[in-house]
């Protein structure tokens, strides 16, 4: 299920850059709808005219790779206005008869750029006469085509920004995306509504009434059934298909045996009780834990999980007529987190449950309305579709749950041990007002025992770490700096309270190099 195709769009061609997704979201926080496809998929005929503006991204490749084949050049002679990022600053230049070369210095980091000229594209950009920008290239362009001009230089770049008023075509070495660089997000707003004249389109109400209509279509008199996991996500999908449908969509809420403290009371009541929505609870305990006895690959663990959950709601869609469908919180960062969505060279990281733990046979169709979204975007939807700001805030937990914060094998004393820890921690975080500062966090228990002291007795217990990171949308992530009277307080509580945990640790690595969960 696509989000309407008919809207007036901004175009983003990757080539596999890490920064890619982020162009994405600022044209979207634009107030335009933005698409993104790979360099590879795309071809001139594809381009339909509600595109008004075309985005060329960065990339591992160069110039001198990017052939025929892997591009179609004809693109940049639609008549549609161009921006070119970094890699695509050079494709610009190289495809309208200027020249790249390898740099003889390397432009890695923040770097100053200065006013040469003046264009539409950097009104209002340069309060003073430079701004620094965040650089990531080895190549840059030496000599630009005849039609066009300067508009900025660095040190290193002559050509840092350039343009070619003629033909709309304008380019940029460093990365606006980025939030390194110095008021980056004009670079895109005069690009879409200066240059591309689009109106904005995009909105949490835009996006409530499109996707409403869309999945009225789409359902027709079948009915649903919905993956419900009391998350942000499933509870946005859930409220979703309860405003389009109605009686037709039944929640399925399985009970893993994975769950946070507690969690299943709190969806009954938010969902059954206060939504009135068709909710079937399903204590499935038993069963998850048996098919995850003595499994310690985390790959594995998603699968068996993923594959359960299927099998569960297959079961029980055979005691409800006509339901054809499958909903799923997926969102965008699932998508590409699992496999390149695109087809770029981005890697695959991990299976994501909604995604790489799917059987290849699938009784149900999917419905997944989120799938082009991110986080943030599913949280104001959320918001316009009247959920209470509780469960908006709620910090993302993953579907399959304490399993993926449990390195090795999984065991109910294990599984006891870590509910407690992390319902600590997060009330702990409620209590001192840092909970909604976070973007996630929790408690893990790792397959490691260490030796303590108790009073004048020895233990030897399990570690339990912490996690708290603050992100945009999960793409990247950094760790929370807690003061230390805090961090040690819990640390306290945790040790006190909880028999099997006799020490803690705080994980300050950030994402990248790290993901934000364990498994």
């Amino acid at each position: 299920m696509n989000l309407d195709l008919n809207l007036n769009k901004i175009l983003i061609i990757d080539f596999g850059s890490q920064f890619t997704q982020l162009i994405v979201r600022r044209v979207r926080e634009a107030g335009v709808y933005s698409e993104l496809v790979s360099h590879k998929k795309v071809k001139s005929f594809h381009i339909k005219s509600n595109t008004k503006g075309i985005i060329l991204s960065g990339g591992p490749l160069n110039v001198y790779q990017l052939n025929d084949n892997l591009f179609d050049r004809t693109i940049l002679r639609l008549g549609v206005p161009i921006l070119g990022i970094c890699f695509g600053h050079q494709i610009l230049s190289k495809f309208n008869g200027g020249k790249v070369k390898q740099s003889k210095h390397r432009e890695f980091g923040l770097a100053n750029i200065y006013k040469k000229n003046n264009s539409l594209l950097t009104k209002d950009y340069f309060n003073k006469k430079s701004k620094k920008v965040w650089m990531s290239h080895a190549d840059q362009v030496y000599k630009l085509p005849k039609s066009f001009k300067v508009i900025a230089s660095s040190e290193n770049s002559k050509y840092a920004i350039v343009e070619c008023t003629r033909e709309k075509i304008f380019g940029v070495q460093f990365h606006p995306e980025v939030t390194h660089s110095e008021n980056g997000k004009k670079i895109f707003s005069n690009f879409i509504f200066k240059i591309c004249k689009i109106k904005k389109n995009w909105s949490p109400k835009d996006q409530k009434i499109r996707l409403i209509k869309e999945t009225r279509q789409l359902i027709g008199s079948n009915k649903v059934i919905c993956a419900l996991s009391g998350g942000v996500d499933s509870s946005v999908v859930a409220q979703l298909l309860n405003k389009a449908i109605g009686k037709k969509l039944y929640c399925i809420f399985v009970n893993t045996g994975l769950l946070r403290k507690n969690e299943e009371k709190q969806v009954i009541q938010t969902f059954k009780k206060r939504l009135k929505i068709n909710l079937i609870y399903v204590n499935a305990e038993k069963e998850f834990l048996k098919k995850l006895n003595k499994v310690s690959d985390p790959e594995k663990k998603r699968k068996i999980i993923g594959n359960l959950f299927i099998k569960i709601f297959e079961r029980y869609s055979k005691k409800i007529k006509n339901v054809r469908y499958l909903a799923q919180g997926t969102l965008y960062p699932d998508l590409i987190e699992s496999k390149s969505v695109t087809g770029s060279q981005t890697s695959k990281i991990k299976s994501h449950h909604n995604v790489g733990g799917l059987p290849k046979r699938m009784k149900l169709k999917l419905v997944e309305p989120l799938k082009y979204l991110f986080k943030d975007e599913v949280r104001k939807l959320g918001l316009e579709l009247n959920l209470n700001k509780e469960i908006i805030s709620r910090h993302p937990f993953p579907g399959p749950g304490l399993a993926i914060r449990m390195p090795g094998i999984i065991t109910k004393e294990k599984i006891n041990i870590l509910k407690e820890a992390d319902h600590y921690f997060i009330q702990a975080l409620r209590e001192h007002g840092l909970y909604n500062k976070i973007w996630q966090a929790y408690a893990a228990l790792l397959p490691v025992k260490t030796v303590g002291v108790m009073g004048d007795n020895r233990t030897y217990e399990y570690l339990c770490l912490l996690r708290a990171i603050t992100s945009e949308d999960g793409m990247t992530a950094d760790f929370y700096e807690f003061k230390k009277p805090f961090i040690q307080k819990i640390s306290n509580k945790i040790v006190n309270s909880i028999k099997g945990i006799n020490r803690v640790v705080y994980d300050i690595t950030s994402k990248p190099p790290s993901t934000i969960e364990l498994e």
